[in-house]
């Protein structure tokens, strides 16, 4: 039987206390209403209604049970509600980019990938780490991460090297001299994102100072952002893909440009049907890459 069919109809009854007015109530005629309340009671086991000549009143049951049958008819409306938003909700792309990314990438590939779809598209910035979790998990359905880092569980594009810079205090004595070398940096901390967002980029940047001739004291800094406001702050330099010239206070160098690049690739979880997405984010990413 349809149950919330004949709770509805036994909810109408309690209300309006006459069949007639609930059958009216119901837009539906009184001998089907008290056909269906009877075969109601009969499922149940119990009768629901007394009825008399003046209309309907509860039984014992009848007055306990009714506030549940309201409860079961408030959930139904609202599944049916909730079923009508799902299916007419638009499907949504999760990406995600890892800090390192510079905007001016990252909203390239929103764009991008909004052109690719009528979805709603929905970005997730973090950590390489977190962002390969996330993949793995299903929480993003694609991400670009930086390397070096493992990629276990997750399928992987080519990699890109982009863009990134020196950058110092634009008052320190290497942002003024034609054929700057790292050891002039050595009165300077190192403003780099946490070890523990990427362990493999950390200790690659690491080794490279280290074969430049330049041990330095490290501190964090979690994003560009924080890297250029250290700089500019006169105490630290970092590594950076912000454009030259774009950050007051602050100055690029041109050094060890491939060895300082931002080396980049796309993961995605096995099996995702997501080839239209890789082609249009490794086009954006392509268009950046260190030549």
């Amino acid at each position: 039987m349809d149950l919330i069919r004949h709770l509805r109809f036994f909810v109408a009854v309690a209300d309006k206390g006459h069949f007639g007015r609930a059958a009216a109530d119901l837009e539906m005629t009184q001998p089907p209403l008290s056909q269906g309340l009877r075969r109601l009671e009969e499922y149940i086991g119990t009768p629901l209604v007394h009825r008399t000549q003046q209309g309907a009143v509860l039984t014992s049951a009848g007055a306990q049970l009714l506030p549940h049958a309201r409860s079961l008819i408030d959930d139904s409306d609202r599944f049916l509600t909730e079923a009508v938003r799902v299916a007419g909700a638009r499907a949504v792309v999760r990406w995600g980019a890892c800090v390192a990314l510079p905007d001016r990438l990252l909203t390239a590939c929103v764009a991008a990938l909004c052109a690719e779809t009528d979805a709603a598209v929905t970005t997730e910035s973090g950590t390489t780490v977190d962002l390969i979790d996330a993949v793995r998990s299903g929480k993003c359905d694609f991400a670009v991460v930086e390397l070096p880092t493992l990629v276990d569980g997750v399928e992987a594009g080519p990699v890109t090297k982009i863009p990134r810079w020196v950058v110092v205090p634009k008052d320190h004595r290497s942002a003024h001299i034609e054929r700057p070398r790292f050891p002039m940096l050595s009165d300077l901390a190192f403003a780099a994102p946490p070890r523990a967002g990427n362990p493999g980029a950390f200790d690659a940047v690491r080794d490279l100072l280290r074969e430049r001739g330049l041990e330095v004291d490290t501190t964090s800094a979690p994003d560009d952002r924080a890297v250029l406001a250290a700089v500019a702050a006169g105490t630290h330099f970092g590594m950076s893909t912000t454009r030259p010239g774009s950050a007051p206070g602050v100055a690029w160098l041109h050094l060890a440009p491939a060895a300082t690049a931002l080396q980049v690739r796309l993961v995605w979880r096995t099996g995702a049907d997501i080839d239209r997405y890789v082609a249009a984010l490794d086009r954006v990413v392509f268009r950046e890459r260190v030549r």
